[in-house]
């Protein structure tokens, strides 16, 4: 049962929370990296497309979600779970599309450059990441990526549009620089004697791209 939805864009901290979450005891947590090493979870992501989603069937196992896909559903999602809390990560927009732009952008227009495990599952869930970019940018993986002033936009009206739509109590909104203390109160948690996790920065993103060993 899905306790915490993470309704942020991905290169907003999404790896970070993921990691975060599941030391809180709030895992295993469902990210775009579980669907590569889950090659099976493609057939029922891809279920969206045909009509409505059997949400329990798809997040099985998961007791959070974060990251693409799921972030784009959290409306659906937050209303699926009601008692589920909902973490909306942000970071500086500009940096953030300079961060979009040279990982997630450049390896959905040019999968064989990723790392041949990313292969499959790029394959696979092409056509549902094709239908979420558009329903997020307005443009197709077809053509160039958006410009900077008009992504930057689409992210400060997303963060309105979540924040508006659910109770003040349901959502925290979190970058990744504030550390444990807020995303504990909010959880209602103890915080954790370590750092908090910091992964998977652009340069390391990059890396993977290039073929690199993960991070």
């Amino acid at each position: 049962m899905i306790s915490v939805i993470g309704a942020g864009l991905p290169r907003t901290g999404t790896t970070s929370l993921k990691t975060a979450l599941e030391r809180l005891g709030f895992g295993p947590c469902h990210h775009m990296q579980e669907i590569a090493a889950h090659p099976d979870q493609a057939q029922r992501w891809r279920q969206i497309l045909d009509g409505p989603i059997d949400w329990n069937g798809t997040l099985d196992g998961y007791r959070a979600a974060v990251d693409w896909p799921s972030a784009h559903f959290w409306r659906p999602l937050s209303q699926a779970y009601p008692d589920a809390k909902v973490i909306l990560t942000v970071r500086d927009p500009h940096a953030w599309y300079a961060s979009l732009r040279d990982t997630v952008f450049a390896l959905l227009t040019d999968p064989g450059a990723a790392p041949g495990a990313l292969r499959p599952m790029l394959a696979a869930m092409r056509p549902l990441l094709a239908r979420v970019w558009s329903e997020t940018f307005g443009t197709t993986l077809d053509e160039p990526m958006p410009e900077e002033r008009h992504a930057v936009e689409v992210f400060r009206r997303r963060t309105d549009e979540v924040t508006s739509a659910l109770p003040a109590d349901r959502i925290l909104i979190h970058e990744s620089r504030q550390g444990w203390e807020p995303l504990c109160g909010f959880l209602g948690v103890p915080v954790p004697d370590e750092p908090y996790p910091h992964l998977n920065d652009q340069r390391s993103a990059q890396a993977r791209l290039r073929g690199a060993a993960d991070r």
